[in-house]
């Protein structure tokens, strides 16, 4: 049995145990507010971010995590050089809270399906290609069958994706496991490969080009990701390959819209997933006035993957969903 198996099994008794002591730890003081506090301190690894993201004081969130520690008798995080850690205990009691929130969520959401006669919501968190390629026709799909069903999407970074999931707030994520997050944690089944390209607005210079290469395009301005991130990674990979200085005028953004406003504006190149390229260039209206450049190296971005949160079910409407997507996965495989 693992260290964090053990602790949880003081703190929170199994059916070998008794429950007197949850019964204990609601009498106690135990309250909602607790477990969210525990989850923020988790993902937020600061006191006063997680205060933050709960909209209180950080001396209120601070007598929180001393009233917990109180009724639970245990410590549950400890400072290090960049804020808090939890300790065992602190992970065992987290793992719970978020299992106890997210049911409680759950009861929430079925309720008021039954009274509103809806097929429930989805919450769907993707990166950009299968976003495009995989999500909206699945979700046209489901629309179209069961048009009670709502589903709610959010396109963002792996890095923000697979948090929002262990924190309960997405269902299922179509995205990349970070490499600073245990990969144990997760259900995870591959069903693509991400390929990208670098964008330009028409008329760009560089189009008089047959062919573009990496030493053309450091002296112009670049729209990337945010620092960290697959697709930023890999351009910077492609330059330090080739032996080409990296671009020193870049502005940073995660937003697709912000990107695409700035190129068709200026002379600044791009990197995009390759399906989102060959949307926005088909658009035709002036938000739509860009070109994909034609280079004489590949783009390629590490697999993606539906990913799921170990011991967590998906609800009937998200599991309806998931299994579209990876059926529609499956029908664009290459044989």
């Amino acid at each position: 049995m693992r260290l964090d198996d053990d602790v949880d099994e003081q703190l929170f008794p199994g059916e070998g145990g008794s429950d007197l002591q949850s019964v204990g730890l609601l009498r106690s003081g135990l309250k909602l507010s607790h477990l969210r506090m525990i989850v923020a301190i988790e993902e937020h690894r600061q006191v006063s971010a997680a205060a933050d993201a709960l909209n209180i004081s950080q001396p209120a969130a601070s007598r929180m995590l001393t009233e917990m520690e109180t009724i639970l008798k245990a410590q549950l995080c400890e400072r290090v050089s960049r804020g808090v850690a939890l300790t065992a205990f602190g992970r065992a009691f987290a793992r719970r809270a978020r299992t106890i929130l997210l049911e409680l969520r759950e009861v929430d959401r079925e309720l008021s399906a039954l009274k509103s006669g809806t097929g429930g919501s989805v919450f769907l968190g993707s990166v950009t290609a299968p976003a495009i390629s995989l999500a909206v026709p699945a979700i046209q799909q489901v629309s179209a069958a069961y048009p009670g069903i709502e589903v709610n999407v959010r396109v963002e970074t792996s890095n923000v994706l697979a948090r929002e999931l262990l924190a309960a707030r997405q269902d299922f994520i179509i995205a990349r496991v970070p490499d600073d997050l245990n990969p144990r944690l997760f259900n995870v089944t591959e069903i693509g490969i991400e390929k990208a390209c670098l964008i330009v607005r028409k008329g760009h210079p560089l189009l008089e080009k047959p062919v573009a290469s990496l030493a053309d395009l450091p002296h112009y301005d670049w729209v990337f990701q945010p620092a960290g991130t697959l697709l930023r990674r890999r351009i910077e990979e492609l330059f330090l390959a080739a032996g080409v200085p990296l671009p020193s005028t870049v502005v940073n953004t995660s937003s697709i819209l912000l990107t695409t406003a700035i190129v068709c504006g200026s002379n600044a190149i791009a990197p995009v997933a390759r399906d989102m390229a060959v949307f926005i260039a088909d658009v035709g209206a002036q938000a739509g006035e860009i070109s994909i450049l034609n280079t004489d190296f590949e783009i390629d971005i590490k697999p993606y993957s539906l990913i799921s949160v170990k011991g967590r079910a998906l609800p009937p409407s998200a599991k309806l969903l998931y299994d579209l997507i990876l059926q529609r996965s499956r029908m664009l495989a290459p044989d």
